[in-house]
């Protein structure tokens, strides 16, 4: 199977999406120029001043340099041109965005300039990294009045260093006509025999919705989490690097064999909205027994110096037209209540009732022994 332009337009946003997982020297100029000031009796200039030098006193100065605030973001920060547009034309503010690797290196990258910070805002840090920047006191507080249109389930940090913005379920697709039987119904159907050979997943090393993969099977299963991969491994599942490898390599979308593979509750909607030729229903489906929840954070900086533009940013990410432009630019869902889904989101979406989840606090003491074990289970 060929790929068409429209699947690998799909390819290059899903794969930033996947790299959403895991710099400029100086300061960042913030304000305009003083407004001019008008000379009094006590500051006039003496009498013996050439007529140059007094027009040159007299002249105001420039008062309508904009203000400027920086967005540190991962890779696969997408908007509409004219959303950013809209919140200066609202306030006056302009906002550069500077993209910094997937979402684990941009909290790395924070933690190292902690206190004196590259930018003002980062979009971007999930709950698989949360812990890790909160530890490090990377961001100040803010409790945005947005925040009374946002369910308590996605206010992860109750102190309001973070802002909830958008959220997403990692969970294993299936290729709807190319399986053997019927689809699977739960996470103890990959290890049935029935579906051998049939799974591809990314390594959680390596891999946002790998990682979310991995700590679905933690959430689910527990201490049994390591028989369960073992069984997995002895039923011929395959391991890619990434997101990209496992969807356009070995699954079906590709051209490959296996016809279910970890990816996203909006890779449906996706599927329909760049089919070509174009599509009534999804050719895929959600093994939605599988999903694990991510939720997106910004937070204002500490050691931010445009500490007030900073958050009318914040709050401005919590409006309707923020909100409403992320589905289809980044695939992932508005945390707001009052958001409209376009149209393919409500068609074809699905979305977990009771997905799988796991605290902060407890990812970030066990990250790195879950996937060093993993390494031994599955790798060697």
């Amino acid at each position: 199977m060929k790929l068409s332009l429209h699947h690998l337009v799909y390819l290059a946003l899903f794969a930033l999406i996947a790299s959403a997982c895991g710099s400029a020297d100086g300061d960042i100029a913030t304000s305009g120029a003083p407004a001019s000031s008008t000379p009094t009796e006590d500051t006039a200039p003496a009498e013996d001043a050439s007529e140059e030098d007094k027009s040159e006193e007299d002249e105001p100065l420039a008062t309508d340099t904009p203000l400027g605030i920086t967005l540190i973001t991962h890779d696969s920060f997408a908007l509409s041109d004219e959303t950013l547009e809209a919140f200066t034309n609202e306030t006056g503010i302009e906002v550069e965005q500077l993209a910094s690797g997937d979402a684990g290196q941009m909290v790395s990258e924070a933690i190292l300039t902690a206190g004196n910070p590259i930018g003002d805002v980062m979009f971007g840090i999930d709950n698989t990294f949360l812990q890790r920047g909160l530890d490090a006191g990377i961001f100040s507080v803010y409790e945005s009045p947005n925040l009374v249109n946002v369910p308590d389930e996605f206010q992860l940090d109750p102190t309001h260093r973070v802002t909830p913005i958008d959220y997403g379920d990692v969970c294993a697709n299936y290729w709807i006509s190319e399986l053997d039987g019927p689809p699977p119904t739960s996470l103890d159907d990959l290890i049935d025999p029935a579906y051998a050979d049939q799974f591809v997943t990314e390594n959680p090393e390596t891999s946002s919705p790998g990682l979310a993969f991995l700590l679905a099977t933690i959430a689910k299963y527990g201490d049994g989490w390591e028989d369960y991969w073992t069984a997995l491994r002895d039923n011929g599942v395959v391991i890619t690097a990434g997101w990209e490898d496992a969807y356009y390599g070995e699954f079906i979308a590709g051209g490959g064999t296996r016809p279910i593979v970890t990816s996203y509750a909006s890779s449906p909607p996706a599927e329909v909205i760049f089919a070509d030729p174009p599509v009534d229903t999804a050719p895929t489906g959600v093994l939605l027994d599988s999903c694990f929840r991510q939720i997106e954070f910004a937070g204002v900086l500490e050691g931010s110096g445009n500490v007030d533009a900073a958050q009318q940013l914040i709050d401005f990410m919590l409006s309707p037209t923020f909100q409403e432009d992320v589905p289809l630019n980044m695939f992932v869902f508005p945390v707001i209540e009052n958001a409209q889904l376009p149209d393919e989101f409500v068609e074809f979406a699905e979305i977990a009732e009771n997905p799988l989840t796991i605290d902060p606090e407890t990812i970030e003491a066990n990250r790195n022994a879950w996937t060093e074990r993993w390494v031994e289970l599955v790798l060697r």
